[in-house]
């Protein structure tokens, strides 16, 4: 087993929702240095609060694409391990088919080009579950089919493939971690890309119906974004595992109706429920396999759904006072 502590470690997405959480335990871990590169397209300043007076913590607006910035930054940081996970949204993808693609290959064409140049020594890629497109078969296992639908998910997969590429070819240090539905506090909860718990949230603080697209029956298997991190930290740890995939999730389906019937619940809301049209391109179905995290990482989620889902609509409620 190894650590992080005293290592220097850059986050890119490092103000988003997953990666600010993981900012903050990194540097519990004991870390020497944290740069965090982020454009703040939907990454917010306001989720660095709790580490943005901490003198080990380097923030840089910038755009992780761009090789000549990012060799600069590892080059000043001194790097030894970068946890990718900067891209776009689902969502964006549906205005934006084109860039939400292009930005996942691009950006690990970057951190490839870094990586092989002996910039830095470790890479943990985030990727998704949508990579994997609706399941074939459940629970998805890491040797699943990689069938995006969406253009953000094409680029995913792409990203994971150069990686997994060059891997072959090279045998750096590296593992790609495919956490399926996350959720918790610091989710954007703003304008047309937020997810369907934070928009629902919205909606009924707001006074205006939750909205369902499609009939709900499809399925979504939900991580809180504390056992999302520990199994990324966990990644890192093992250095027995480069060059594995690795799922990171629940083992358990949840309907997307259900899931708005408990924040109804939860909040009070007892009124009805729009149905708009079912999304192009919706994944069906998707239930992760546990057993790869279970066996390499010793990992498995600590939050329940039900603890998580009120710790995520007591930050809302909060955040709205």
């Amino acid at each position: 087993m190894r650590s992080l502590k005293g290592k220097r470690v850059l986050i890119t997405g490092g103000a988003g929702f997953i990666g600010s959480h993981l900012a903050e335990v990194v540097l519990k871990e004991g870390a020497a240095e944290l740069f965090i590169v982020d454009n703040f397209f939907v990454g917010k300043e306001e989720n660095l609060a709790a580490i943005k007076e901490n003198k080990n913590v380097v923030v840089f607006k910038e755009d992780a694409c761009d090789l000549n910035s990012m060799e600069a930054i590892i080059r000043r940081g001194n790097i030894q391990v970068v946890y990718n996970l900067a891209t776009m949204a689902l969502i964006y993808s549906f205005f934006n088919p084109h860039t939400a693609c292009m930005l996942n290959v691009r950006l690990m064409d970057t951190l490839l080009n870094l990586l092989r140049g002996e910039k830095f020594e470790t890479l943990i890629h985030v990727s998704s579950s949508e990579a994997y497109g609706a399941a074939l078969y459940a629970p998805m296992d890491e040797g699943h089919p990689l069938n995006p639908t969406t253009p953000y998910a094409a680029g995913k997969a792409a990203a994971d493939l150069m990686l997994k590429s060059f891997y072959n070819l090279y045998n750096h240090d590296t593992v790609i971690v495919r956490p399926f539905n996350n959720y918790g506090p610091r989710q954007n909860i703003e304008g047309p890309l937020a997810g369907i718990i934070p928009l629902t949230v919205r909606r009924i603080l707001a006074g205006e119906k939750p909205v369902i697209e499609g009939d709900g029956s499809q399925t979504r298997d939900y991580i809180y974004v504390a056992d999302t991190v520990r199994g990324l930290i966990a990644a890192y740890n093992n250095e027995n595992i480069r060059g594995e995939t690795i799922n990171l999730g629940s083992g358990a389906e949840r309907r997307i109706s259900d899931i708005v019937k408990k924040i109804c619940e939860h909040l009070g809301y007892a009124g009805p429920v729009e149905h708009t049209p079912a999304r192009q391109a919706d994944v069906k179905r998707l239930c992760a396999s546990t057993k790869k995290a279970e066996s390499l990482l010793h990992f498995s989620p600590e939050i329940s759904f039900e603890n998580g889902l009120a710790k995520t609509l007591n930050w809302y409620m909060g955040k709205k006072r």
